[in-house]
């Protein structure tokens, strides 16, 4: 079964989740619908039973039954609990099958077939509590129990193992599909995080090689300049100068081509990266809605808006749950506003080492602008501002709004 996070005030991760939240009761009711048809039929026959030993007795059979099911059952829907807490409920919900047998088969005689529904049940939910190979070892195991029981009770064992065979089906069916979507819903939820995370290290594992790349040779050849002048103070003073004069100049290019080469880096165009996240946001199954009335932009303020977009579109798939998002890039007289909206806020934030908004707004404030952010009702917004030189005057008409395709 996926695994489901929990946030960092240690609640399930569908707490902050609603559409997941549903997904989640909604199989827990499908696993209870089928928990209450497969119970009813043998608390029927305790009731019906007349002799009151075998009354009790199976009754106190049945309730340990369905208690220790209904936990299991439960856990299958609860990817957060821990493995100790599963295998202790395996264990209890083995027991109360074995103990079963005893307390359960002679209740209602042959008339009522009542283990035959403990059988059906132990089989049809076992594919859903354990691997597929110690499934099938219960399954056959149940079908020579339920013959056994058959045999020792008198009744015909074509029609123990019919309701045996039929309840195990149904219930396999029925509610192994319900937990095989809420598998695959898990899945998706754990792919989207996982393809975060990737963009962000193709991101590092890129400007990485380009600096060793650049720094690599420059180096090499600095510390065999530095040698080599090493080696010559003390018998060629003149040549050690020009040797030493080389190793600065080769330290003054090598620097200049580090910031040329983080300057590349940060100047992203704005028109690409607003069309690259609105299409990984999408990718993701988030509707997005990304509109541009800002017209052209000045270098360093479109360089600070793409950077601000880069980092709003990560934390939307890293720290939120958002089933919407939306875009606005907008100009006034003397002012850009780029604003990020999305739903399915998480309410963790950011973890200590985080520093992408911290190093947003500080690249905003060298251009004078500011960085804010707000979370109301699970809609988180990001608004970044920076001042610009005033709009000419033939370029104050209406404002035209671009939407990527697909909208």
């Amino acid at each position: 079964m996926t695994t489901l996070s929990t946030t960092a005030a240690g609640e399930p991760a569908d707490a902050a989740d609603p559409p997941l939240r549903r997904a989640r009761w909604a199989t827990v009711g499908s696993l209870a619908a089928g928990w209450l048809a497969c119970m009813t039929m043998p608390y029927l026959a305790v009731i019906r039973e007349q002799r009151p030993t075998w009354a009790v007795l199976g009754a106190v059979g049945t309730t340990a039954f369905g208690i220790t099911l209904a936990g299991c059952l439960y856990a299958t829907a609860t990817p957060w609990l821990a493995a100790r807490t599963r295998r202790w409920l395996l264990v209890a919900f083995g027991a109360a099958c074995v103990g079963s047998v005893p307390l359960v088969a002679p209740v209602g005689g042959s008339e009522w077939l009542t283990w035959a529904w403990f059988g059906g049940t132990i089989a049809g939910f076992s594919p859903m509590l354990t691997s597929r190979r110690y499934a099938l070892a219960v399954t056959v195991a149940v079908l020579g129990c339920a013959t056994a029981v058959a045999l020792a009770t008198g009744s015909a064992v074509w029609a123990f193992l019919v309701v045996t065979v039929s309840l195990a089906v149904s219930v396999a069916a029925l509610s192994g599909l319900q937990l095989w979507l809420w598998s695959l819903l898990l899945q998706a939820r754990a792919g989207r995080d996982a393809q975060a995370r990737l963009a962000v290290t193709e991101e590092r594992l890129r400007f990485a090689r380009d600096v060793h790349d650049l720094l690599g040779h420059r180096l090499a050849v600095i510390a065999l300049k530095a040698e080599l002048a090493a080696r010559l103070a003390g018998t060629d003073p003149g040549r050690a100068a020009e040797e030493s004069a080389q190793v600065q100049h080769l330290a003054a290019t090598a620097l200049s081509e580090v910031r040329e080469a983080v300057h590349g880096y940060r100047t992203v165009d704005l028109s690409d990266q607003l069309t690259a996240v609105n299409a990984v946001l999408r990718s993701s199954g988030i509707r997005c809605t990304a509109t541009n009335s800002a017209g052209e932009l000045p270098v360093e303020v479109a360089t600070a808006f793409a950077l601000t977009l880069r980092e709003a579109g990560t934390n939307v798939l890293r720290h939120s749950r958002a089933t919407w998002a939306t875009i606005e890039i907008a100009r006034a007289a003397n002012q850009a506003t780029l604003t990020v909206s999305n739903d399915g806020a998480d309410r963790s934030g950011p973890d200590r080492h985080s520093f992408g908004l911290r190093g947003v707004a500080d690249r905003l404030a060298d251009l004078g602008g500011s960085l804010h952010v707000e979370e109301v009702n699970d809609v988180f917004t990001l608004t970044a501002t920076v001042p610009t030189a005033p709009l000419p005057a033939e370029a104050t008409g209406p404002a035209t709004t671009t939407t990527p395709a697909g909208q």
